[in-house]
C-alpha cells in the first residue's frame, strides 16, 4: 500500500452513498492557489431542507423551506468565515467557536477544546473543522476531528492534523465512512487528494461524484496566493 498516494476524489467517493459532510483543503497543481471546499449531504427530510447562501465572504446553511424545519440546532450554522489572515471551514456552529477563540488570542486547537462531537445519538456525528492561515504569499492549514471515544459517547477523542501547503496536494476529511445504522464515523488521517488548477473542473468533479440522492450543497473557493483574488462556486440541489 502506497501511503503517499494522492487519490482522485472521484475514486474515493464513487459508490459511497453517504460520506456525510466533507471538507477539502489544499493547493492547486500549479502552486498558485489555495483551495477550500465544503459539502453537505442528508438522509432525512429535515437535513435535506437546506441550501448554502453567501454573505460578506461567509457561507451559511439555511432552510430551503422555513415552514418545514423540524430541528435547526445541528443543521443551520455558518460553515465558512474569515478572520484576519485565516479562513475557517467547519461542519457546525464550531465555526463561530473558532472565530471567537481567534478574537481572544487562542489558536485553532485551543478554541476547539470547549467543543465535542454532536449530541445526536446513536450516530454521535464528529465535528470536523479546518483552517487556512495565509502569510508571506503562501499558506499552511490544520484540520481537526472531534469524535466519540466509544459507542456510548462517554468522552471525546480529539485529533489535530497540521500541514504545509504543497502543490497539487489536498486533504479530505468527512464525517462518516459510509452509510449505516448507526453511521460509522470517519477513521484515520484525512485522505490525500489531487487538486485541479481550475475551479470549475474541481467543482464539477466533486459535485458529480457525490451520491445524487443524498447530496445537498457544495461550496468551493479558490484564492490566488499572489493577488488574493477569490473565485467561488456555490451549488445547491434545491435551487
Amino acid at each position: 500500500m502506497d501511503i503517499y498516494k494522492i487519490h482522485d476524489i472521484e475514486a474515493l467517493l464513487e459508490g459511497n452513498t453517504y460520506p456525510g459532510r466533507g471538507i477539502v483543503i489544499g493547493k492547486t497543481a500549479d502552486g498558485k492557489k489555495a483551495v477550500a471546499a465544503y459539502f453537505i449531504m442528508g438522509r432525512s427530510a429535515n437535513s435535506r431542507n437546506r441550501v448554502f447562501t453567501e454573505r460578506d465572504g461567509a457561507v451559511y446553511t439555511e432552510p430551503f423551506d422555513a415552514s418545514k424545519v423540524e430541528d435547526p440546532s445541528l443543521i443551520i450554522y455558518a460553515a465558512i468565515r474569515e478572520y484576519e489572515n485565516n479562513l475557517i471551514v467547519t461542519n457546525g456552529d464550531q465555526t463561530d467557536t473558532i472565530y471567537e477563540g481567534l478574537q481572544k488570542g487562542l489558536c485553532f486547537n485551543r478554541s476547539l477544546q470547549s467543543r465535542a462531537f454532536e449530541p445526536d445519538a446513536p450516530n454521535l456525528t464528529p465535528r470536523i473543522s479546518g483552517i487556512l492561515t495565509f502569510e508571506d504569499g503562501d499558506f499552511s492549514y490544520q484540520m481537526s476531528i472531534l469524535k466519540s471515544i466509544d459507542a456510548e459517547g462517554s468522552d471525546c477523542a480529539r485529533y489535530l492534523f497540521s500541514y504545509p501547503s504543497k502543490a497539487g496536494l489536498g486533504h479530505f476529511l468527512h464525517t462518516y465512512v459510509c452509510d449505516g445504522n448507526p453511521i460509522p464515523t470517519f477513521r484515520g488521517e484525512p485522505e490525500r487528494v489531487a487538486i485541479d488548477d481550475e475551479i470549475d473542473a474541481f467543482t464539477d468533479k466533486l459535485w458529480n461524484a457525490l451520491d445524487k440522492e443524498n447530496k445537498i450543497s457544495l461550496y468551493v473557493r479558490y484564492i490566488d496566493l499572489e493577488t488574493g483574488e477569490e473565485e467561488n462556486r456555490l451549488v445547491n440541489k434545491n435551487r
